[in-house]
């Protein structure tokens, strides 16, 4: 899914980001941001993200990192 980080605290590491296509809130599941380039995120960033059993947001990347090559879960 694609969608805009609508919140982000970078102490805490909680979020929320708008879904593009059902304008779903989305919570970021503790770790969404692991194996990311992302360390943190900034309100209006646009983000790839898949969503787990429970409704959250998971596995949130930058577009670009697809488009990079980059195989999945990579450290930096």
């Amino acid at each position: 899914m694609q969608g805009v980080v609508r919140i982000y605290d970078p102490q805490t590491g909680e979020g929320v980001i708008l879904g593009d296509t059902d304008r779903s809130e989305y919570v970021l599941a503790r770790g969404a941001l692991d194996g990311s380039l992302f360390r943190m995120l900034r309100q209006g960033q646009r983000v790839n993200f898949e969503v787990d059993g429970d409704g959250r947001a998971v596995r949130v990347r930058i577009g670009a990192e697809a488009d990079m090559g980059l195989p999945p879960n990579v450290e930096l």
